[in-house]
């Protein structure tokens, strides 16, 4: 009797210490040491498949301990097919968590204000981390998948950064960046000032990105819509040099010459009036402000100080001396 009172006594305490030490592993840290472990879930992965799988790829895990640790707590059958990070002081628990959650490793892309869309595909074809869906697409096809109210992409992705899990297909940056930029620019339009010389908001939108191209500092981009807003009411030309280089393609090589500022086409401002026929940049939320609500201002022209602000004039003459002291260094009388 004795003997079996004993031995309970002693099952009793394995079974405290073997839950207590249970208890400590699950909530003690895996791992303290740099970098993040990389591993994934593949999909119709149960809890012993998802065991084995973070044990192969270098997490130092107990499969048969976590497998436990699911059962007991409910999760076994909740974990979610996806591509994760161990990171230092994870425990356990922690990372079952992250597992049931879909708390994927996150990758960034991030797209700059005043790039081209040409720049942003290859930004985003370059993000290695992305499933390519769209590689083969023309920028026609792209867009007819993405919204088939616009044929021409220029301009109509907000430059941002954008986090995705690793193996996210590329269309799903396309579709929030250019729902992020409808959202800028509908809710700016909303706002703006009503007598401006725009039919709609994709003519703001065009402002803006000549804006964004224009402006060395953000303090003119206001300044810089007011002129440009000026022009158009008053039926001159806009002659902004950015719009011709955009209609040059790649055949720009970082000088523009007279010739080119004379031959024609679509985007020339210096041959044809009005705005471009689409933006030539992705502005950012700045840029697509100050065309919302360009600076009032008389100004007429603007040219570099040669230091990243503008001289701005109100008529020709006074323009003509600010290019004579800032652009070739006659100073004035």
């Amino acid at each position: 009797m004795a003997l079996i009172k004993k031995t309970i006594i002693t099952g009793a305490i394995v079974s405290v210490a073997a839950a207590g030490g249970f208890a400590w592993w699950s909530k003690h840290p895996l791992t303290t040491a740099e970098p993040p472990i990389e591993f994934t879930i593949t999909p119709g992965s149960g809890v012993n498949a998802a065991a084995q799988q973070m044990a192969r790829a270098g997490v130092p895990i107990n499969p048969f301990l976590f497998q436990v640790l699911a059962r007991v707590t409910g999760d076994a059958g909740r974990i979610k097919a996806g591509s994760y990070e161990l990171k230092p002081d994870t425990s356990p628990r922690r990372l079952l968590t992250q597992l049931v959650r879909g708390e994927f490793a996150q990758e960034a892309v991030t797209i700059i204000e005043g790039w081209t869309f040409r720049q942003m595909r290859e930004a985003i074809a370059a993000t290695r981390t992305l499933r390519h869906e769209t590689a083969k697409l023309s920028d026609a096809e792209l867009m007819a998948k993405i919204s088939p109210e616009f044929k021409q992409p220029e301009g109509l992705f907000f430059p941002d950064t954008y986090l995705f899990a690793k193996g996210s297909s590329d269309m799903q940056i396309y579709r929030q960046a250019h729902q992020m930029m409808l959202n800028r620019l509908n809710a700016a339009w909303e706002k703006r000032d009503p007598n401006l010389p725009y039919k709609n908001p994709y003519e703001a939108l065009i402002m803006a990105s000549i804006v964004e191209k224009e402006t060395g500092q953000k303090s003119e981009r206001a300044m810089i819509a007011g002129v440009f807003v000026n022009r158009l009411r008053v039926g001159m030309m806009l002659q902004t040099d950015p719009s011709v280089i955009y209609g040059m393609g790649l055949r720009y090589e970082g000088k523009i010459a007279k010739k080119d500022l004379q031959t024609d086409t679509p985007y020339n401002t210096y041959t044809r009036y009005g705005l471009p026929p689409t933006p030539i940049s992705l502005p950012g939320v700045q840029s697509i402000a100050a065309a919302m609500a360009p600076a009032k201002t008389e100004a007429l022209y603007f040219v570099s100080r040669n230091d990243g602000t503008s001289q701005f004039s109100d008529n020709l003459n006074d323009h003509n001396r600010a290019v004579n002291q800032y652009q070739r260094g006659i100073a004035r009388p």
